[in-house]
Parts: structure tokens; sequence; C-alpha cells
């Protein structure tokens, strides 16, 4: 079930809005609240892969298991262990379902073996969901929360359906108050509300819009330096309305229903430098790496040599999370090799820079790292990149048809909103509230009909 459906708008937000605040007015207990929003996470998961929610009530019940018995050993080498045997744990069923395939082929490919043709369907989200059972553990060894005695608040920790398939990566101790305590009021319900309106008009109206182009160009339908240079800026529009989409709306439904989830951008595309990049853009998975990977590594604590090999081993990490393809494995040492340059040779150099040459160089880094990110091939996305600047091709009438009065519209109003242009024209006081509170209503609305007279159209992010 994704969140841009009439089935889930008109039928599973409506039951169980009503069941909740029914629990709450009837029972005043949050406990039966917790059940009720566990039922529906784990319905919203199963709807399209019912098989899968096995996988995740068997790691929900593990790592139960895990997190009690490590907070009850009292030897730190005990406990270390079974916290490398949870962790392999984890990862193992993440190989298996995310990488096998991945792995088998390339054994093949190189002639190691014959091992056939393997296809193992991919759960939607085990990344996320892994990722945040690893963070709980590990915050339970490290002794910053408390290990989890109740399976059903556990369970919805790692189920709960608004971060559940594309974020953001939701830790323990971010969440644990609000499962045992939280404060459900109308203005918080309604900021929700809005919340979830704006992130899917995002969707809707600009990343769904632009999708049709951005697979023709990528498809190589319109072979130009014109066609590939619109066709990189739309995705890298794309993406980030469709991503940031996703996460506005998970923010919303955790209002409405009394949980606060964390940022999870924070206007990527005006950053001047690709550290800066990296802070901004899915902020939960950068901080999860920081925290977990980068720093028990050693971090920058180590020398500039140990610095650059953690620098790339995380962002090595960070491409193959992403999926199991050479292309996000060199999109993530693209960036890491950036990161490493701007650290040393190029320091000195970017402080000095104007502020708009030092946004050109970084958006343009971006752009290009998206052709990786987007491309079915490395061949494929070296091509694509040399034809950003060399003339190839004949195809502009066809190009100049589909690049019509409105396409342009829309991709205008994705540069302008992703950057914070709304805090210029904000302006306080009720009267304006009311006025902002229309337009979304009107935008949303309009969402909805063209949801409605479009197909099926799932976030880019569910496949990771």
């Amino acid at each position: 079930m994704i969140f841009a459906s009439s089935i889930f708008l008109f039928l599973f937000l409506p039951i169980l809005i009503v069941l909740y605040f029914l629990a709450d007015r009837i029972f005043k207990n949050i406990k039966i609240q917790n059940i009720i929003l566990l039922v529906f996470s784990l319905i919203f998961y199963s709807w399209g892969e019912p098989k899968f929610v096995i996988l995740m009530l068997l790691s929900i019940f593990v790592n139960y298991c895990f997190g009690l018995t490590i907070s009850h050993k009292k030897s730190d080498l005990q406990s270390r262990v079974l916290l490398i045997i949870c962790v392999i744990y984890n990862l193992s069923i993440l190989f298996v379902f995310k990488y096998l395939n991945f792995s088998i082929d390339i054994l093949n490919s190189i002639g190691i073996g014959k091992y056939g043709n393997i296809d193992i369907k991919l759960p939607i989200g085990i990344s996320f969901f892994t990722f945040q059972i690893l963070s709980y553990v590990i915050e339970v060894y490290r002794g910053n929360v408390k290990s989890q005695k109740n399976i059903l608040d556990l369970g919805l920790y790692i189920s709960f359906f608004p971060q559940l398939i594309a974020g953001p990566i939701v830790r323990y101790n971010e969440i644990e108050k609000y499962i045992h305590n939280r404060v459900i009021n109308w203005d918080s319900f309604f900021e929700g509300v809005q919340r979830f309106s704006i992130g899917f008009s995002k969707k809707i109206l600009i990343a769904d819009r632009l999708a049709p182009f951005v697979d023709s160009v990528f498809s190589a339908e319109y072979p130009s330096l014109l066609g590939n240079w619109a066709g990189m800026i739309s995705y890298t529009l794309q993406i980030y309305y469709d991503f940031s989409g996703y996460s506005d709306m998970a923010i919303g439904l955790g209002k409405m229903f009394g949980f606060d989830f964390p940022e999870n951008f924070n206007y990527p595309y005006i950053s001047k430098s690709i550290k800066e990049f990296w802070r901004r853009w899915h902020i939960s998975l950068s901080s999860w790496f920081k925290d977990y990977v980068y720093i028990p590594l050693g971090g920058n604590r180590k020398g500039n040599t140990r610095k650059c090999i953690n620098l790339l081993i995380v962002f090595f990490l960070t491409g193959l999370w992403h999926g199991a393809a050479t292309t996000f494995v060199v999109w993530g040492l693209y960036y890491a090799i950036f990161i490493i340059l701007e650290n040393s040779v190029l320091k000195d150099l970017i402080k000095k820079l104007p502020s708009a040459v030092k946004w050109s160089y970084t958006i343009l880094v971006v752009m290009i790292g998206w052709v990786f990110f987007r491309a079915d091939s490395i061949y494929n996305a070296g091509r694509y990149i040399i034809h950003l600047f060399v003339p190839y091709g004949n195809d502009l009438n066809r190009f100049l048809y589909y690049f019509n009065a409105e396409f342009f519209m829309i991709i205008l109003v994705g540069i302008l909103f992703s950057a914070p242009i709304y805090k210029l024209i904000t302006l306080k006081g009720k009267k304006y509230e009311i006025i902002k509170s229309i337009a979304i209503m009107l935008l949303f609305i309009l969402s909805i009909t063209c949801m409605i007279g479009s197909g099926y159209s799932p976030f880019l992010y569910f496949r990771f």
C-alpha cells in the first residue's frame, strides 16, 4: 500500500483515525491505541506482499530477545559477542534478500562457479526497518536506552507504517517516549494534516509529472545535448520532491497520531559544498552511518589517512545500502572523493570562492551524481555525462514538443521551492494562517484529482 492511493486515503486512513480516536475517547488507554497502530501497520505492510510480514514479525521477535539478553548480561564480553551475533543476523537477512542475486550474478559473470539464476524478491523497505532494528539493539548495548520488555511496543517501533517503507530512519530513543506517553490534540493533528498535504502535493504535482520525461530521456528517446541537460535537471527535482514528499507525509502522519519524527531534509539544493549537501540530504541515513560506522571506525581522530579511509568505507556502504548495483556503489564513492578533496586540497579554495560559485560547483556535482544513481549501468551513465558536454543526436523537435510551457512551469516551481523561498513570503497573523490553510487544502484537492486520473506511482525509495 502506498500513501498516494485511493485505498489509503479513502479507506485505510479514515478507518484508522476513527478507531484510534474512539479508543482515546472511550478507553483513555495508550496501550489500546498502540495495539490499533500495530495491527494497522502490519496490514499496511502486508497489503501487497503478505508473505513478507512474516519476515518482519520474525525480526521483531529475534531482536526483542537480543535486546533483553544483552541488557541482562553483566559481562561486557558477553554483551559484545551477543551484539556481534545480532548484527550478523540482521545484516545476513538484508544480504540474502537484497544482495544475494547481485552476488551470484557477479560470480557467474567472472566464471567462479555456475549458480544459475536465483530470483529472490526484495521486501519493500527492508533497508529502512533493518537499520532501525540495528540502532535499537546497539543503543541497548551502549546503555543509552533500556531494553523494551513489551514486545508489542517494540513491534510498533519497528513496523509503524508512516516511516516504515521509506523513512526517515527513526531511532528508538527518538520515539520511545511517544510509545509510552504522547499528547494527542487538535493542533498537532491539524499540523500533521497540513504537513501530509504538502508532501502529497510534492509527490503528485511535481515528482510524478516529471517522471515520464525522465524515463524517456534516460532511455535515450531524446538524443540531444539539450535533452540530456533537461533530463538531468528533471531527475534532480523528481528524486528530491518524491523522497522529501514521502518524508513530509510520514512526519505529518506521525503528528496526526501524536509522534514527532526527525526531519529528513533541509533544502539540500541550496548547499555550497558537498559536505553541506550531505548534512541536508537524507539526514537520518547520514547520521546513522556517522554514529554507527564512521565514529566507531575512528572518525577523524586517527589522522588524515585513516579519516579518508573511513569516509571511503562509509560512502561505499551508503551507495551499497541503496541497492545491489555497481551504479550505486560508484555513486557513493563519487561523493567520498569530493568530500575527501574538500577536506584537503579544495579546503582553502572553497572558502575563498563567492557564494554563487560555491553553489554552482555543488549543484553541478550533485546533478552529475544523480546520473550515476538513475542510470541502469556505468556505461550508460558515462555516455550520458559525456553527452552533457558533447553535442549529439538530432531529435530536437520531439524534445521541444514534450518540453512545453506546462512542463517548463513545473520545472520552474520545482526549482523555486527547492529553496526556502516560502520564508520570504510567509506572513504572520491569524488571517494569513487561514489563507495558508486554504491554499494547502486547494493544493491537496488538486493533487487528489491528478492522482485519481493517473496510474500507479510508487515512491522511488520503495525499492531500497
